[in-house]
């Protein structure tokens, strides 16, 4: 993991962007330290999405815990993957049409799931190493939830994860949903254009944890209610904080 920016953030916050191999990304962490960690996923296209990322880490922040994100294969500034741009092509193609998009997805997200889970983890194995994080569990929030569902069931590390409803899944990945076991937070915005609804219901139902909890709002893809982020924040308390900052 090498460091090549830094920059002190209100609040005490200090940001810095690294490289880990080819792998662009960015970790936040807060003026108290050893912090939590949560990963922060996202859709892909870093430098795009910043502005949202820094919103939530600086939020997660404030209540003492890091965030780290990383790019994702074929997004931002990364070599393109040729299967994974073909696909996103036919996938735009079929939804304009009204064609069935089953056999798209798998081309589309599986690969991605497979190239993506272990960049994840090595980020993961870098960022615990640094004696300004807590070595302790691990939390989960958004990204590609195919991503986050992969990363539930195979990192012991991940003690919680934070859901956004808004990526389409394959179907074969719910029997994966079913081996999930850690205590889930999921967002579904219910007019979401680009999401199908019901089968983000079918995936919540799937899921084998025994705390899991859906908060569905009105809303477009970008239309989350900001009073969700206190409530997401509130899951990782319960889930991630050092005794010192457990809520009373």
């Amino acid at each position: 993991m090498h460091f090549h920016s830094e920059r002190r953030l209100d609040g005490d916050v200090l940001e810095r962007h690294f490289t880990l191999g080819e792998i662009p990304g960015i970790l936040w962490t807060p003026g108290s330290t050893p912090a939590p960690l949560i990963l922060a996923g996202h859709p892909g296209g870093l430098d795009g999405m910043y502005p949202r990322l820094l919103g939530r880490a600086a939020h997660a922040a404030q209540h003492g815990f890091a965030s780290l994100s990383i790019e994702l294969p074929g997004g931002g500034v990364r070599p393109r993957v040729p299967e994974l741009e073909r696909a996103r092509v036919d996938l735009r193609a079929a939804l304009a049409a009204g064609e069935p998009v089953d056999d798209i997805v798998d081309a589309l997200v599986l690969p991605l799931v497979e190239l993506a889970v272990p960049e994840w983890q090595a980020a993961l194995d870098a960022t615990l190493s640094l004696p300004e994080i807590d070595g302790g569990p691990v939390g989960l929030s958004g990204g590609v939830i195919a991503i986050g569902i992969r990363l539930a069931v195979v990192e012991p590390r991940i003690a919680a994860a934070l859901l956004f409803a808004g990526s389409y899944v394959p179907r074969s990945m719910f029997e994966e949903a079913r081996r999930v076991t850690i205590p889930l937070h999921v967002l579904l915005q219910w007019d979401d254009s680009g999401n199908d609804r019901q089968l983000a219901l079918d995936l919540f139902d799937a899921f084998g944890s025994a705390e899991k909890t859906l908060h569905a709002n009105l809303g477009g893809h970008t239309g989350v209610p900001a009073f969700e982020a206190d409530a997401s924040i509130g899951f990782f308390l319960r889930h991630l904080a050092r005794r010192d900052q457990e809520p009373k």
